[in-house]
């Protein structure tokens, strides 16, 4: 056969479809992939300070973002700043610590951005008590938090494991 005029018009004008490179596009969605798969974690951990022991239970619900009460065996923090010794706590007989009502109140204040709002109107507290600290010194702080007006008080623990039935 012939190439006739109109066969070769034809092939001049069609467009060739070039080669897509896809080594490229496999890359980027990897990295995407694995973007996606680190930082899509479920589990949210709160980091107690070195100088606080927590003690040991099962739960299964995790914690929400709220003001964080430090209890060390030496001082009282709130949302980092130390505001009450726990000697002073023992020796003091008021039910309530005034530096901590002082210190929550202003940071029901003072209100950043969406986060701190947040926080700010949940009105719940969270308290990282070490285990070492008599009960008398969170009950304190617990009475001074429910004074304030903090409806909710959570104390963090360490999770256990949960016991798998043995077979």
């Amino acid at each position: 056969m012939r190439n006739t005029r109109r066969i070769q018009r034809m092939s001049r004008n069609r467009r060739k479809i070039p080669k897509m490179n896809l080594t490229s596009l496999m890359d980027v969605f990897t990295i995407l992939v694995f973007f996606l798969l680190v930082n899509t974690g479920s589990v949210e951990i709160m980091e107690a300070p070195k100088t606080v022991t927590l003690p040991e239970s099962r739960v299964e619900t995790k914690p929400r973002e709220t003001i964080v009460i430090f209890i060390s065996p030496d001082e009282v923090l709130v949302q980092g700043e130390p505001v009450a010794l726990v000697a002073d706590i023992l020796d003091d007989s008021a039910a309530t610590v005034g530096n901590i009502g002082a210190r929550l109140a202003e940071l029901n204040e003072q209100v950043l951005g969406p986060s701190t709002r947040h926080v700010a109107e949940s009105r719940e507290v969270t308290i990282l008590a070490d285990k070492s600290v008599p009960f008398a010194v969170v009950k304190k702080v617990m009475s001074t938090c429910t004074r304030e007006g903090i409806e909710n008080i959570s104390l963090a623990v360490i999770q256990r494991p949960s016991q798998v039935a043995a077979l």
